[in-house]
């Protein structure tokens, strides 16, 4: 799991050097940003099969591709324990709750267009839409006493693609707060220019 992790984190950082360097010369205020947050994964989308919603963590890094458009690499992270009752009385295994961990990291690139000027908003705040597209890596452990079907839960689609809808109030030139509505996973969090 580590290495599937440092191996994507080390993908996106040189795709957002690469990206970044061909953009230096753009006056755009829009991307080089750093995008922290925690957010609420909904029923949709990658969380479909586990009936409740979920906290993830979420990052990205922006980067201006044309005039109020942006690209961001992103990685998610969201963990959950569930139960199962099972048992199989053929093969004397007690019919009881077993317990499994799941653990999901969401990569992709979000896409966003910013409305700032059609809008004539304040410096200070940036609109947007956007979409997304990735998939998710999931990994599962059960107890240790559990025979049954381990890829039981395994029935969501690991294609992602999202919607969203959101908006940052600069703080100053280096700081911002933002809140992202999304399809799959809405956050809040902060922005680092």
């Amino acid at each position: 799991m580590k290495k599937i992790i440092i191996i994507s984190l080390f993908f996106f950082f040189i795709l957002s050097i690469n990206l970044s360097a061909q953009q230096a010369n753009s006056n755009e205020k829009y991307g080089k940003t750093l995008n922290l947050g925690l957010g609420v994964g909904g029923y949709s989308g990658y969380y479909g099969y586990i009936g409740h919603s979920l906290p993830v963590f979420h990052i990205d890094y922006e980067f201006n591709v044309a005039k109020n458009f942006t690209l961001a690499p992103f990685a998610s992270f969201y963990t959950y324990r569930n139960k199962f009752y099972w048992g199989d009385n053929h093969n004397n295994y007690p019919y009881k709750y077993y317990y499994y961990r799941e653990t999901v990291i969401p990569i992709g690139v979000k896409a966003s267009y910013y409305f700032d000027q059609l809008l004539k908003v304040n410096s200070k705040w940036d609109f947007y839409l956007a979409g997304s597209l990735g998939f998710a890596i999931s990994f599962s452990s059960w107890d240790g006493d559990y025979y049954g079907d381990k890829n039981y839960y395994r029935d969501a689609n690991p294609l992602l693609l999202d919607i969203h809808a959101g908006a940052e109030y600069h703080i100053n030139n280096r700081l911002g707060i933002f809140l992202d509505i999304s399809s799959g996973v809405s956050t809040i969090g902060l922005a680092i220019h």
